[in-house]
């Protein structure tokens, strides 16, 4: 059971960590590129406001579910392997 304890750990290790930083950082630059949008339609364009508006939605609604993903690893892996780390 030890050598799959480590096997997990090296995964989430050099897989997992990598991966959801990669995720995370995509949708924070998707947010603030909404956040950009949004400001600079002013009150010119409605259209573009709302485009905006939506990107800032889904920005933080992929934060969400990575974070929640993130989340639910770190327990299913803790249950499962005793982890207390």
């Amino acid at each position: 059971m030890d050598a799959f304890n480590t096997f997990l750990a090296k995964v989430e290790d050099q897989i997992l960590t990598p991966l959801i930083a990669v995720i995370a950082l995509a949708a924070m630059i998707y947010f603030v590129y909404g956040v950009v949008n949004f400001i600079r339609s002013g009150a010119g364009d409605p259209k573009k406001r709302a485009e905006g508006q939506q990107q800032m939605i889904w920005g933080i609604i992929g934060l969400a579910i990575l974070f929640g993903a993130s989340t639910l690893v770190t327990l299913i892996q803790h249950t499962v392997t005793g982890l207390s780390g």
